[in-house]
């Protein structure tokens, strides 16, 4: 099994009243709130922390793309994955990842993803998001309608740019350019490429034609997160065959403490704060052609939707217990040994063999995050690596699985990009 180091990049400094009745973290939030200083030393602790979670074992180090939002202040997910990538040795570098659709010319990403390959050695891992709706229709003004079609046509002139040998024209509809020769190329000709998403049958499609690896994203708890994945395994099985766990990844929230009471006392605001201020106001979640009816129709069918919102609802306001965000998935916590034993079952029960564990939550302090890398990298991984790993990882790049590898002083894996 493999484990990558990842936190949203929140602002630390947000009053207790945000955000207010009605109002949501995205798009709109008062600009006068963000401290320009604060939210500095806020990205230098990030990077420190990603270069100890290379240090401390981590297969790799996520990042990724939001705008307009005090929850997630990575408007460039490739700038912070520079400045790790350079100053880290093993860790795949995982941006998970550039909003496609945005981009003009899409070109930029196959650039940068080239640079940050160069730069790292050949470690990069290329994530390709649709974009949440927040993101892609109302901060940048893209039709909902056009998103994947917009999504697929930069797809395909990314990849023709790292794979082609000789200058070629392109001419889509929604970019035209009449010379195509991108300098550099990555290490990887063709990095391993990753697709998060939240359900639709669209990106399940994709993934598993293209023989992708499929994020869930999953920060509103097993009991919502189960249904849709297992959803994405049937699909797999009906049209592909190919069960293997590291084509699934799953986040989740993981709070590691010396015992179980010390995780409650040095979590349990942070996460409230974290569940605090995720959200979106309702009237930037569902644009007008964002999800299919199909996708829809599908999620309702598999989600047992009143008892999820209202998990949802407490989870938001701070009615649940610090147990309770546990019980019910939000969080998995405590000591090392329990911490290992949640998510050996979470990880065989949903079949997930790449865990994006987010080690850092709302206005977590730098020295407890620090300490939750560092127990999770040397307490837990290593009492998990032993899950899947018959099963080979065309996912993860063979540079930092043989690295890693080395470190840990045991054989390299089967597998690697």
């Amino acid at each position: 099994m493999k484990f990558h180091w990842f936190a949203e990049v929140t602002h630390s400094g947000l009053p207790d009243a945000f955000p207010a009745p009605g109002q949501g973290a995205w798009v709109d939030s008062p600009v006068d709130l963000a401290d320009p200083e604060r939210v500095g030393e806020d990205y230098r602790m990030f990077i420190r922390i990603m270069q100890q979670a290379d240090r401390d074992g981590f297969d790799g180090l996520a990042v990724n793309e939001h705008h307009q939002t005090p929850f997630a202040m990575t408007p460039s997910p490739n700038l912070l994955a520079a400045s790790v990538a350079g100053s880290t040795e093993n860790a795949a570098i995982l941006v998970i990842g550039d909003s496609l659709a945005l981009y003009n010319p899409p070109t930029r990403v196959a650039e940068e993803l080239a640079y940050l390959d160069c730069l790292s050695g050949g470690r990069v891992i290329a994530g390709f998001v649709f974009g949440t709706p927040m993101d892609s229709a109302y901060a940048y003004g893209r039709p909902p309608v056009e998103l994947r079609e917009r999504f697929h046509e930069a797809r395909e002139l990314v990849l023709r740019a790292w794979e082609e040998r000789e200058p070629f024209a392109f001419n889509g509809r929604y970019t035209q350019l009449r010379h195509v020769n991108v300098w550099p190329r990555p290490v990887q000709q063709r990095p391993a490429i990753w697709v998060p998403g939240s359900g639709s049958v669209e990106t399940w499609e994709l993934v598993t034609r293209e023989n992708y690896c499929y994020g869930h994203l999953s920060f509103s708890g097993l009991r919502s997160a189960k249904p849709l994945v297992d959803g994405y395994w049937d699909y797999v099985a009906a049209h592909d065959g190919d069960l293997n766990p590291h084509r699934m990844a799953f986040t989740q929230l993981v709070c590691v403490a010396d015992s179980d009471a010390e995780a409650e006392r040095k979590y349990e605001r942070a996460v409230k704060y974290f569940q605090r201020v995720k959200d979106p106001a309702m009237r930037f979640a569902t644009p007008p052609g964002y999800t299919s009816s199909e996708s829809l129709a599908k999620t309702l069918q598999r989600v047992n939707a009143p008892a999820a919102l209202e998990d949802k609802r407490r989870a938001t306001r701070g009615e649940m217990s610090f147990w309770e965000y546990d019980e019910k998935g939000y969080i998995i916590a405590g000591t090392p040994d329990r911490v290992a034993q949640r998510l050996r079952e979470l990880a065989t029960e949903l079949r997930v063999g790449q865990l994006i564990a987010s080690l850092h939550m709302g206005d977590l302090p730098e020295e407890t995050a620090a300490e939750n890398t560092h127990l999770f990298g040397t307490k837990v991984i290593p009492q998990l690596r032993d899950l899947w790993a018959d099963q080979p990882d065309h996912w993860t790049p063979a540079v930092s699985q043989r690295r890693i590898a080395a470190r840990a002083g045991v054989p390299a894996p089967v597998g690697g990009n």
